[in-house]
């Protein structure tokens, strides 16, 4: 008999934020703005860099525009605190954009989440590197990153 699923739900333990961090970092991956977008509260805030973002509808906008630009997106995030309903990660994400020109975008989050688990705010910082494609890290298969892929502490991130 296997063990019933882990409420992802505030207030967090470590394990519940390490989970839930997992599973934020797989919708991302799905590069499927509709999907991500159910992560998120019906009234969500977010501030992406320098972009104000308000609901799921402005969600899937933002996420359709970003997905056409930063072309085979890969992520990995990482817990970096956590308490009550509060959760901060680090993160990484390779892409490039349609001329070839491969990025390394690093970041920090800082996300909210109402009683039942669904975010409610999202504050992100990020800041953009060119690489060479010889340099990139993340090389699975689009979509969810394997679990024996190493995560950012890993490879020195």
């Amino acid at each position: 008999m296997s063990n019933p699923p882990v409420a992802l739900v505030p207030p967090f333990t470590l394990e519940t934020a390490i989970l839930k961090v997992r599973k934020a970092e797989d919708n991302w991956n799905s590069r499927n703005p509709e999907q991500v977008s159910l992560g998120y509260t019906p009234d969500s805030k977010w501030r992406n860099r320098s972009e104000f973002v308000t609901g799921r509808a402005q969600i899937v906008q933002f996420l359709t525009r970003k997905w056409q630009k930063e072309l085979d997106y890969r992520l990995i995030k990482e817990l970096w605190a956590f308490g009550g309903s509060r959760i901060a990660v680090r993160f990484a994400y390779e892409s490039h954009d349609a001329a070839g020109q491969w990025y390394r975008s690093y970041g920090n989050e800082n996300w909210e989440f109402d009683e039942t688990g669904v975010m409610h705010h999202r504050h992100a910082s990020i800041n953009d590197l060119a690489i060479k494609e010889s340099d990139r890290l993340f090389h699975w298969p689009l979509g969810r990153r394997p679990d024996d892929h190493p995560g950012l502490s890993e490879l020195g991130l």
